[in-house]
């Protein structure tokens, strides 16, 4: 592993070859990390595919650069926020801006270049998602301070990292809100899920600073509360479904995303460093089922 690259990295291919420097700025939109877009991509997809559009490859294409360059622009404006903080956490230590090797100044260059790709995307988008998408602006900015007076953060960006499921339905349909809804509820219970084994890594350093996280609230009952979550996720799924078609037959679709959850939850192990990060990487797949799902759903009989 890079000297300067974060224990959860996943430096190779294009990114071994880069130069120091843009490696540094390819590293503080999380380049290196690609888990993080697939998280914020796949509610856009379960977005479009509930609301019986059919596949449109050319849409969910935009999306996928929209979610790469969004979440890049999250990730610098909450290093610039955080970089004190970062200093005093061993996993985050080493990040750009935290470690020096990027300048405050140009974080903030980086960050208005990405939000120009954000603009790109959203000018391909109708008024109503467009109007939808800008919405989300208020949730980002404050998400960064939400660490710091609420044990509850994952919450906050559950609300944030799925909203992209709105804009996806918002692009298509304006109503059967009660079916969105349940859908949104589930991807916040998800990401609260899947965000609380992602702390699991950070649990004594946090403790240490003062960074509040769901993980250090359930303490040992962790486990206990990441099935929880995931159950009030799959159950807000069904309860989705249900509204958009009153139809049992179409509960069977969530079988493998729920499958997967209990895997992930049967399987947690907080004392080993590499599981949770692994069950935690896992949920790329774990969007994926759940987009199936909402296809089969939203475009039976289509």
């Amino acid at each position: 592993m890079n000297e300067n690259s974060v224990p959860d990295s996943q430096h190779g291919g294009v990114m071994a070859l880069l130069p120091r420097r843009v490696r540094d700025y390819a590293a503080l939109a999380r380049f290196d990390r690609p888990i993080g877009w697939w998280l914020l991509f796949w509610p856009c997809v379960w977005g479009v595919w509930l609301a019986g559009a059919g596949w449109q490859f050319a849409l969910l294409a935009w999306l996928l650069l929209g979610a790469i360059a969004m979440r890049g622009a999250g990730c610098v404006y909450n290093d610039i926020v955080d970089a004190d903080l970062d200093r005093q956490v061993a996993r985050t230590a080493s990040r750009p801006v935290a470690s020096g090797r990027v300048r405050r100044r140009d974080a903030w260059i980086w960050l208005g270049l990405l939000c120009l790709v954000g603009l790109i995307v959203l000018l391909q988008l109708q008024l109503r998602a467009q109007i939808v998408a800008l919405a989300s602006l208020a949730l980002v900015a404050a998400y960064p301070f939400m660490k710091r007076i609420t044990w509850w953060p994952q919450v906050w960006l559950g609300l944030v990292f799925t909203w992209g499921l709105l804009v996806g339905w918002s692009e298509f349909r304006s109503d059967n809100f009660d079916a969105l809804f349940a859908m949104y509820a589930g991807a916040v219970c998800w990401v609260v899920g899947y965000d609380t084994i992602y702390a699991l890594q950070d649990r004594e350093d946090d403790a240490l600073v003062g960074i509040r996280s769901s993980a250090l609230r359930m303490g040992e009952k962790v486990r206990a509360g990441t099935a929880l979550f995931y159950a009030a996720a799959v159950a807000f799924w069904a309860l989705a479904f249900w509204l958009y078609r009153a139809d049992w037959v179409a509960l069977i679709a969530l079988v493998p995303a729920a499958g997967h959850l209990a895997w992930q939850v049967a399987t947690l192990d907080p004392a080993d460093a590499a599981n949770p990060l692994d069950r935690f990487r896992s949920n790329r797949l774990a969007g994926a089922l759940v987009a199936a799902a909402c296809f089969v759903v939203g475009n039976a009989g289509v």
